[in-house]
């Protein structure tokens, strides 16, 4: 079967998914949503922040698989979940998101991410916008605008410790600016107030900060990459915002590759109210799994449990040579359940590595080069090709460790020659 063909056919299997969903999971999806409550009850303290769209992601494999991503953190979702992932992604990424939310509220976003070496930035912008309108006792429409919300992302990080046994360990900063505008409204009698919906308006500056490692632990496949990552971080850490404390959140992650098509990611999360910490909210988690299917098709699925908010998501990513297209149905436990709650679509543009494949297949042709040349005692052309081996890539242990033993080779065979010569 051809690749188009194929992707087609997995794009009408999605489709059929989440129309039975929404056909058949009414009563189901009602049923879970009143257990959730009745079990985990209401938060008492939910909704005492500021700047809602720092809660809400974008889109992309992030929300697909619930939040559970601060450990993952291997695409250009990483942005709004670890500061720390940008200095360890494998390609230069721009992206597109649209997330149609609830009440006819919408959030558009744009990302870019790169990488230098051992040093990763990006930056983002995402804004949230809904229609306000106002209406006087008799029905009459008094007043209209939009209620917009927005935040511009700005992120570095720097991988220390990196090697060809160890992924190393990131550490990231992101320094996020919110802003939040309501359009002006009534007095008693029907007159718009100048100014009014300034008043309302903020501003705010916070920070993200972050750690991300990766190593490999109880892998079950052969490959050169990490099978596990963890994260810990904390978000949204700022000052009060007319007196109302920002959305600060402290969590700690992980994710684990048992097979190569499979990853599962845990992240626990713990929000804290900074103005009165007893304030804060319950402690909430997210359970993502991600599978690829084939080449060009993953699923990705995730769940994330919150007192008065739980959510259940799936989703699929398609990638059509350097354009990835990622699409993610999400049910809200809230209180009435709606079959389909919610969908966000995300393209991604693949803008290349800046060579770092290129370069580590030259590395390891070199590497295999200088072996060969060691077999047939060829030292002095190893030597070559682990150097420039070596060269290109200073971090490419195999190379040091064969530079090591042919030291110590002919160290030895000098040591024989020099013991000859004071026999005769």
């Amino acid at each position: 079967m051809s690749k188009k063909p194929t992707v087609f056919a997995a794009i009408l299997v999605l489709s059929s998914l989440v129309s039975l969903w929404a056909a058949e999971g009414s009563e189901f999806f009602g049923n879970a949503s009143d257990y959730l409550n009745n079990l985990y009850g209401i938060d008492d303290n939910a909704g005492l922040t500021v700047f809602p769209v720092l809660n809400i992601p974008m889109g992309g494999r992030s929300e697909g698989m619930a939040g559970a991503f601060s450990a993952l953190a291997d695409d250009i979702s990483f942005l709004e979940f670890n500061p720390a992932g940008s200095s360890m992604l494998g390609k230069t990424e721009l992206a597109f998101f649209h997330n149609n939310w609830i009440a006819d509220t919408k959030i558009e976003g744009v990302a870019y991410a790169t990488r230098f070496g051992d040093w990763g930035i990006a930056a983002g912008l995402k804004w949230l916008y809904l229609p306000f309108t106002e209406y006087n006792l008799y029905g009459e429409r008094v007043s209209s605008g939009y209620y917009s919300e927005g935040v511009a992302i700005l992120n570095t990080s720097y991988n220390f410790l990196q090697s060809y046994y160890f992924g190393g360990v990131s550490l990231g900063i992101s320094i996020k600016g919110a802003f939040r505008m309501m359009p002006d409204y009534t007095d008693n009698f029907d007159n718009i107030i100048d100014g009014s919906g300034l008043s309302q308006s903020a501003a705010m500056i916070m920070a993200d900060a972050g750690l991300l490692t990766r190593f490999d632990f109880l892998k079950g496949y052969s490959a050169r990459e990490r099978n596990t990552s963890a994260a810990i971080l904390i978000r949204n850490l700022g000052p009060s915002s007319m007196g109302e404390p920002l959305p600060t959140v402290a969590t700690a992650a992980i994710s684990y590759k048992p097979i190569r098509p499979l990853t599962i990611a845990v992240d626990f999360n713990l929000p804290l109210n900074l103005t009165d910490i007893s304030l804060s909210e319950m402690p909430y988690g997210s359970l993502g799994i991600s599978a690829n299917i084939a080449s060009f098709l993953s699923m990705h699925a995730g769940f994330m449990l919150k007192p008065g908010s739980s959510r259940l998501t799936i989703g699929s990513e398609i990638n059509l040579n350097a354009v990835s297209l990622n699409i993610n149905y999400t049910l809200d436990f809230l209180t009435q359940m709606q079959p389909l709650n919610r969908i966000s679509v995300g393209v991604s543009l693949d803008l290349g590595d800046r060579g770092r494949a290129e370069i580590s297949a030259r590395v390891d042709e070199l590497y295999l080069l200088g072996l060969e040349a060691y077999s047939r005692g060829n030292l002095e052309d190893a030597r070559l090709c682990w150097e420039e081996a070596l060269r290109l890539n200073p971090r490419f242990d195999p190379a040091r460790e064969s530079m090591v033993m042919l030291e110590d080779r002919e160290g030895l065979i000098q040591r024989v020659d020099d013991l000859y010569r004071l026999d005769f």
